[in-house]
């Protein structure tokens, strides 16, 4: 029986490495040896840790092998924006997304492959649900940027890429410690993010961990009828639900817009919330949506950026912070999220 350290918390590495370690009859000093492998120092296999000796290296690799993830391809754009496609050990696939600014380095990792959702104007709600992934396969994304160049390690970690990390709370629980741990990545909370659609039940769990992990909702309608249009979960949790909860939530939070011409037009509702909400409109190219209830593909084209500009003013006029985003150069450009965020005095850091 193999164990997989990589989807345990450090915490629980280090007891099972302690166990593992105790019945071979090894020192209790081999623990500070192979735990920071893990993550502080990952390796890629065992065999690369040259500083054990080769006989534990190689109980290592048949007991407690490391779970990698297989690249299949990366994309880069002329800003320096890297999309990789990842393998899983049983096929299936997985994105993740580097983005460099400054000395900012984003990474935007996947909960899941595919998603149940079915929000119209996402990629992966086409797929359908596969499987959850392991806290394992979400924090390897991470793991997978250090082995590639430790010097370029990710300073901040957003849950945006494919699935609802809330339907797949245990693992990312998990995750969420292994990243911010100084025993895991050492990643500061603040700068670790969870997007969701807002599931509720373990919204409150999230909302119960005493790091100051950052929260962004996916909103993208300032409205339950057009939201429940857009993204079928409206049906089950509600905007009013949803808003109540953020409002226990007692920390800074980002509503996310995916804005196009008809819905950024729509967006000067928002306008009304008079300080609760800073929206932050980005060009959209052209692309094809689905209806939520099957129906016909609907089109969603570019705003003009004078129209973003002046929905970036409005929000300025109720002392609400906003920006307008300049597209990727990348041909053919990807199509981000907008997103929007309240005023908050509070600053970075863990």
């Amino acid at each position: 029986m193999t164990i997989d350290l990589l989807s345990l918390t450090p915490e629980a590495a280090r007891s099972a490495l302690a166990d593992w370690l105790s019945a071979r009859g090894e020192p209790a000093y081999r623990i500070r040896q192979i735990l920071p492998r893990l993550w502080q120092r990952p390796v890629g296999r065992w065999s690369d840790a040259t500083d054990l000796p080769a006989p534990l290296r190689t109980a290592l690799d048949a007991a407690l092998p490391l779970q990698r993830l297989t690249l299949r391809t990366h994309q880069v754009s002329s800003d320096g924006t890297v999309k990789f496609l990842w393998a899983l050990a049983d096929g299936e696939a997985i994105e993740s997304v580097l983005i460099p600014e400054g000395k900012r380095r984003t990474l935007c990792i996947s909960s899941q492959a595919g998603c149940a959702l079915g929000c119209v104007f996402c990629a992966a709600g086409r797929m359908g649900f596969r499987r959850n992934l392991s806290a394992g396969e979400i924090a390897g994304q991470v793991r997978e940027m250090v082995l590639r160049d430790p010097a370029q390690q990710p300073t901040n970690v957003v849950f945006m890429g494919m699935g609802e990390p809330l339907l797949n709370w245990d693992a990312v629980d998990t995750t969420l410690t292994i990243l911010n741990q100084p025993e895991g990545f050492g990643i500061g909370a603040r700068h670790i993010t969870v997007s969701t659609v807002g599931i509720l039940p373990n919204l409150a769990k999230f909302a119960k961990r005493g790091e100051q992990f950052r929260l962004a909702v996916s909103l993208h309608a300032p409205s339950p009828a057009l939201r429940r249009e857009l993204m079928p979960i409206e049906k089950k949790y509600t905007l009013p639900e949803l808003t109540a909860a953020l409002k226990q939530f007692r920390r800074r939070v980002t509503l996310e817009y995916a804005g196009t011409d008809a819905r950024l037009r729509a967006a000067s509702e928002a306008a009304r919330r008079r300080g609760c909400v800073a929206a932050e409109p980005r060009p959209r190219h052209q692309r094809g949506l689905r209806s939520a209830t099957g129906g016909s593909r609907r089109s969603a084209s570019r705003p003009p950026p004078p129209g973003a500009e002046s929905r970036r003013r409005g929000a300025r006029s109720h002392r609400v912070s906003a920006r307008c985003r300049a597209e990727p150069r990348c041909a053919p450009p990807p199509a981000p999220r907008a997103r929007a965020r309240p005023l908050s005095r509070d600053r970075g850091g863990r």
